[in-house]
C-alpha cells in the first residue's frame, strides 16, 4: 500500500478581523496562532478549506 500524501500548512497571517466562518476553517485545519504548523492528508475536502483560507496561510507539498 502507497504511503498517504501529505501536505504542510503554516499560518502567516492574524485571523483578526476575518470572518467568523474563515476563522473556523483555520481551526478546522488545527491552526490558531501564528507560525503554527499542521501536517495534513491530502484530500480533496482538506484543499477546499486551504483554498477558502489560502491569502492566509503557505502550503507546502
Amino acid at each position: 500500500m502507497a504511503a498517504k500524501k501529505t501536505i504542510k500548512v503554516t499560518q502567516t497571517v492574524s485571523s483578526i478581523g476575518r470572518r467568523k466562518d474563515q476563522r473556523a476553517t483555520l481551526i478546522g485545519l488545527g491552526l490558531n496562532k501564528l507560525h503554527k504548523t499542521a501536517v495534513l492528508e491530502d484530500t480533496p475536502s482538506i484543499r477546499g478549506m486551504i483554498r477558502k483560507v489560502a491569502h492566509l496561510v503557505k502550503v507546502e507539498e
